[in-house]
């Protein structure tokens, strides 16, 4: 029991666990079912089967089809949505608590009794190899998909959530439910709840759901990818912009350091503020987009900085960026600044817990990765906590010049990047 924040968690004797957390003010409830396995935890040859599952399970169940499902949302003003992740697949609905019980039905209809109908996998194909042509057509998704491709080379974690045109071509019925059967398990899923229910109740109705669920987790170790530092020059004529991501490995999830990091994160490229942004758009004028961001995961991580300018500016922006990791390693934060970039990281996770949605994420991030809950003020005092030494220490680990990685995409125009000009 966490009083703070009115959290319980039961486990079903098929291994499911079930969290809920009460938020009195609100008259809506926020449901999750989460499986623990994303595109990482599949076989090069099935590369984008999770993503594949996540879109047919709205495709029809044995008791509805897909209009069925879409109409009985509509009608209790109900929002069903899915995401597949490189860790984890969840399926969330979001109704007014009266209408809790016809949302999940509808949801544990989804998750547990897809048909994969072989007409509707067919059309689905389609849908999805069209999406993967969108993010072929937008670069800042395409440079960071190739930075992540050469970043965790060889590495399932490195490849693309959605598949290629190669492996979703491949998928067919039967893989789907065996996948299905493997991964759908009462020990590989979580099911988080926030908003106005009461924990018992919740719980049995859970219970009724989700009691065909087979016990068991998939016998599935995915190893700990090792980081490549490479240099990628990738040309592609039709970009007016040269779009770059220049990372680094970053501790992962659960690291003890973790606020460190964010800390640093945040005071380098997470936001306005931020010494990238203050000096690259702000004082240069060199790109509009200019950020970094952390890819925390449950055995690593990244950092990863982006900017989109001109061909002639890129070596430029490289040149800038290499100064600041230089100068967060060689010189502690002021007072001024660490305190900025504290009460922003702790903006941002405090306005990030207002909604049940965001809520329900919360709960099962946690469990699925630290197995215990933290308070808002637990999280607060290790921000609080963190000293510019430790920052300080943190950029000297991460800012390694011969573990940084670089892709450059667009008209590069001869543009020539070699090691040499990586030194941080």
């Amino acid at each position: 029991m966490n009083t703070q924040r009115n959290l319980r968690r039961t486990v079903l004797p098929n291994g499911l666990i079930v969290l809920t957390e009460r938020m009195e003010h609100v008259r809506s409830v926020a449901m999750g079912a989460w499986i623990k396995s994303g595109s990482r935890c599949e076989a090069p040859e099935i590369n984008g089967i999770s993503h594949f599952v996540e879109h047919m399970v709205f495709k029809g169940t044995r008791s509805r089809s897909s209009l069925q499902i879409a109409r009985e949302m509509d009608s209790i003003g109900g929002n069903l949505d899915a995401f597949t992740g490189k860790e984890t697949i969840c399926f969330n609905v979001k109704s007014l608590a009266d209408h809790v019980p016809i949302a999940l039905d509808v949801l544990a209809d989804l998750v547990l009794n897809p048909t994969f109908a072989s007409t509707e996998i067919e059309r689905e194909r389609g849908v999805i190899l069209e999406e993967i042509k969108i993010d072929e057509d937008n670069p800042d998704v395409l440079v960071h998909e190739l930075f992540t491709q050469n970043f965790w080379k060889d590495h399932p974690l490195g490849k693309p959530i959605l598949g290629t045109t190669q492996t979703v071509g491949r998928l067919d019925q039967q893989k789907l439910f065996d996948y299905h059967a493997g991964r759908f398990r009462g020990g590989n899923m979580i099911f988080s709840a926030a908003g106005d229910l009461e924990h018992d109740q919740f719980v049995e109705a859970i219970a009724q759901k989700f009691a065909p669920l087979m016990p068991g987790e998939p016998a599935f170790e995915s190893q700990t990818p090792q980081a490549s530092a490479r240099i990628l020059l990738q040309n592609k004529k039709s970009l007016e912009q040269v779009q770059l991501c220049l990372g680094v490995p970053a501790p992962p999830i659960t690291d003890d350091n973790r606020f460190a990091t964010l800390i640093l994160n945040t005071i380098l490229g997470g936001g306005m503020s931020s010494r990238l942004f203050q000096t690259i758009r702000e004082e240069r004028g060199l790109a509009y987009a200019i950020y970094s961001d952390l890819s925390p995961y449950s055995d690593t991580g990244s950092l990863c900085v982006y900017a989109g300018t001109s061909a002639g500016k890129a070596l430029e922006v490289v040149d800038l960026v290499m100064a600041e990791f230089n100068n967060l390693k060689e010189n502690p934060l002021s007072d001024e600044e660490l305190r900025r970039g504290k009460d922003q990281l702790k903006g941002n996770i405090l306005m990030g817990l207002e909604s049940s949605n965001s809520r329900m994420a919360n709960l099962a991030r946690q469990e699925m990765y630290f197995h215990q809950f933290f308070t808002a003020e637990e999280v607060i005092a290790r921000i609080e906590a963190v000293t510019a030494e430790q920052i300080q220490t943190m950029a000297k680990r991460l800012f390694v010049p011969d573990r940084i990685a670089i892709t450059l995409l667009g008209r590069l125009n001869g543009i020539k990047l070699t090691r040499d000009r990586l030194v941080c």
